[in-house]
């Protein structure tokens, strides 16, 4: 399979988004299975926003975000207990308690800016440390001083990162994209969409990714 054109996977998501995070943990997995029986599989992430109309120069904890979303604080307190039980299962320590929701438009760009050759971090990399950052480390992803303090951490130079950030790059392309996937269909995340034709919703677990990959890859010959 090795001389087959590897499969073509998108992943729309977004870095406030729970189940993207155990999803990415979840589709890791199934990429090392498969990887090991010799299917090649490429993988792009695009935007998505789940809050689109968030204020992006101010956070909010995220329990009271999930409070007015959900209908009401034990609600929330259970929605959270409840996603934060499933991603220990994955590995995944979630401190959502001190998060803070954010709007993640300047998130989504820096997952762009990652395509870059001359940015020293892939979009993997940054996706990472961007989910890490808020759903264990309780940090502002909508901040421009905390995503250029994120990128320096991955080998960026923070100055350039705060420039970027404060001009418009970037941000039609991640508009376009957003656009996208209600173009395609995709209304909820995480959403993987192989070779631009078959859809996988949500986060499955690794047995039913590597499963439909298989599938795929013998249908393609990957």
């Amino acid at each position: 399979m090795s001389d087959a054109p590897a499969l073509q996977v998108e992943i729309y998501s977004d870095v406030i988004c729970p189940w993207c995070y155990i999803g990415k943990r979840r589709f890791e997995a199934a990429l090392a299975e498969v990887a090991a029986e010799g299917i090649e599989v490429t993988t792009t992430y695009r935007a998505f926003q789940l809050d689109p109309g968030a204020d992006p120069d101010r956070s909010e904890p995220a329990v009271a975000g999930y409070a007015r979303k959900f209908g009401g604080p034990e609600r929330a307190e259970a929605i959270i207990d409840h996603v934060s039980n499933v991603a220990a299962g994955d590995g995944l320590e979630f401190n959502m308690g001190i998060a803070q929701r954010a709007n993640t438009l300047r998130a989504h760009r820096m997952i762009r800016r990652a395509d870059d050759p001359t940015v020293p971090y892939t979009q993997h990399d940054m996706v990472e440390a961007l989910l890490s950052a808020y759903f264990c480390e309780g940090r502002d992803v909508g901040d421009v001083d905390t995503l250029a303090s994120i990128a320096g951490a991955l080998g960026d130079d923070e100055e350039v990162v705060r420039e970027f950030l404060n001009s418009e790059a970037l941000a039609g392309d991640v508009d376009t994209e957003i656009a996208s996937a209600g173009q395609r269909g995709v209304t909820a995340v995480p959403t993987y969409i192989i070779n631009g034709e078959w859809s996988i919703p949500g986060a499955q677990d690794a047995e039913t990714f590597s499963r439909v990959l298989r599938r795929l890859a013998e249908r393609t010959g990957a």
